[in-house]
């Protein structure tokens, strides 16, 4: 119970949570990014046009964050620069489509958005190919 109740953690605790994290918030977005990449001619033309970029490039580069940056967040690769997609990705859907409600209807992108940034603070943890890649 004593260890239960203590603020003192282990780097091999904090890098096992990380990596959990990381791996979570990446395969369930990862479902997203493929939905829309198998769909995209049916999704294209009601794609939301962001800053008038036009609704297929707004949708690419959705799907890039969602499906691509994804991927590189389960590997543990180029885990930081990954999360910067993927936190403009959510920041727009969570004031375009879900009009800053965090709670209710944007509750889900508020989490996937805090999850990114947390990653984006702490990065890729131990078990990752970052962190191989570095020694």
């Amino acid at each position: 119970m004593k260890k239960l109740l203590s603020t003192k953690y282990s780097a091999g605790a904090f890098s096992t949570a990380v990596f959990i994290l990381r791996i979570t918030v990446g395969a369930l977005m990862l479902n997203h990014g493929y939905y829309k990449l198998v769909h995209f001619a049916d999704m294209q033309p009601k794609f939301i046009n962001f800053l008038g970029l036009g609704s297929t490039a707004s949708l690419s580069m959705v799907i890039f964050a969602e499906f691509f940056c994804s991927v590189f967040l389960i590997l543990g690769l180029f885990t930081r620069p990954a999360c910067i997609p993927l936190i403009i990705a959510m920041g727009v859907a969570l004031w375009k489509a879900h009009h800053f409600q965090v709670f209710g209807d944007g509750e889900k992108v508020t989490f996937y958005l805090c999850a990114y940034v947390t990653l984006l603070l702490v990065g890729p943890g131990k078990a990752s190919l970052d962190s191989m890649m570095g020694k």
